[in-house]
């Protein structure tokens, strides 16, 4: 019987986003019992991930409202699901696995979920991401300094206009950065570098998992994430929630995409590098800061970009000595304009994915 309410959370929890679809060795059932007690999981099947009073939420499962708003914060203290707060409002919503469930599980991560995780996401990602090119949940965007001013930057292509927007901003650890650590990786680049925004960035701070910090010291975050070679990914609608800054040996979805043989079959982006073949100089600088091995040296002793490969991160760009690299923008019938808001982005990516999204709003 308590597997039953688990094998059900997991086919709901399979409707949204990348999925959490079920595996042969049947890990996805013992990361649900490790998150979630078997009334959290019954309570979570009586949820949308549009946004509900706990009065709605008991009336439809027939229990007490107080009983139901307190094991509901209980959930929310876990990272089990989205709480929106104002004034004396407070309403509740599902979350998917990724992005959602997974990553607010920052301060509760331990080498036993680090291992599931592992071993999860090696399983199922790559497969679930497959064919959903352009609704992804991420989108690459270049280095602010690396485009030439030759086109028009829309906003939403433009790491440091997207930080300027946002009224309330937080950071906090890369959750990727973390569970790698906790089984034996670790890595050197910065931790506290993934930002979330508005209503995400609330709920960050309000939980202990990040912290508020002004547009000045965001701007100063992104020029570290540039110094360490991170690729930025915003989430890919008009107006993100949030945006990571990777790196291609412990981001989740940045290994997936490095294994495939044609990564850009895997990204979202407007942008290719080239080379300027007369300035080069040879120097392998670049290949250091390329996060999927794009880039090589040819017999010429000049770079040379594998198109299949380069993501139009531009964290080559930035640091050529002789400025011989430069990023284009693609052409006019290959560029790409995210969806405005997450629900279209959703429902999208459930479209693709062959399931019936559950519909749900998303605060402001």
């Amino acid at each position: 019987m308590a597997k039953e309410v688990y094998r059900k959370l997991q086919k709901q929890l399979d409707q949204y986003s990348v999925g959490f679809p079920a595996t042969a060795s049947g890990v996805e059932i013992r990361i649900l019992e490790k998150l979630f007690t078997e009334e959290e999981a019954e309570i979570s099947l009586h949820l949308s991930m549009g946004l509900e009073p706990p009065e709605s939420i008991a009336e439809r499962t027939k229990r007490d409202a107080k009983a139901v708003a307190a094991l509901l914060d209980r959930m929310a203290n876990k990272g089990l699901l989205f709480r929106w707060c104002r004034n004396d409002t407070v309403k509740y919503g599902a979350i998917p696995f990724v992005i959602g469930i997974y990553e607010y599980q920052l301060k509760s991560m331990d080498r036993e979920l680090a291992q599931m995780a592992e071993g999860y996401l090696a399983e199922v990602l790559g497969k679930n991401m497959t064919g959903l090119k352009p609704s992804l949940l991420l989108r690459t965007i270049p280095i602010n300094r690396s485009v030439v001013v030759a086109h028009p930057v829309a906003t939403y292509e433009d790491s440091r206009e997207i930080v300027k927007k946002q009224k309330m901003i937080a950071v906090a650890n890369c959750i990727c950065r973390v569970q790698q650590g906790l089984i034996g990786h670790r890595c050197e680049k910065p931790q506290e570098v993934c930002f979330s925004f508005g209503s995400s960035a609330r709920y960050y701070i309000e939980l202990g998992m990040g912290r508020q910090v002004s547009t000045e010291e965001a701007l100063a975050i992104l020029d570290r994430c540039e110094e360490a070679g991170l690729v930025t990914q915003p989430f890919n609608v008009i107006n993100p929630g949030g945006m990571c800054n990777c790196c291609g040996d412990c981001c989740g979805v940045l290994r997936v995409i490095k294994k495939h043989p044609r990564p850009i079959e895997m990204v979202v982006s407007n942008y290719y590098a080239a080379v300027d073949t007369d300035e080069c100089t040879g120097c392998e600088t670049c290949l250091e800061r390329c996060q999927m091995g794009a880039i090589t040296i040819g017999e010429d002793d000049v770079a040379e970009i594998n198109l299949d490969r380069c993501i139009g991160c531009g964290l080559c760009v930035t640091t050529c000595p002789t400025a011989a690299i430069r990023l284009e923008l693609k052409p006019e019938g290959q560029r790409y304009t995210p969806p405005a808001k997450g629900q279209e982005l959703f429902e999208q990516m459930a479209q693709k994915r062959g399931k019936s999204l559950i519909p749900f709003t998303m605060a402001e």
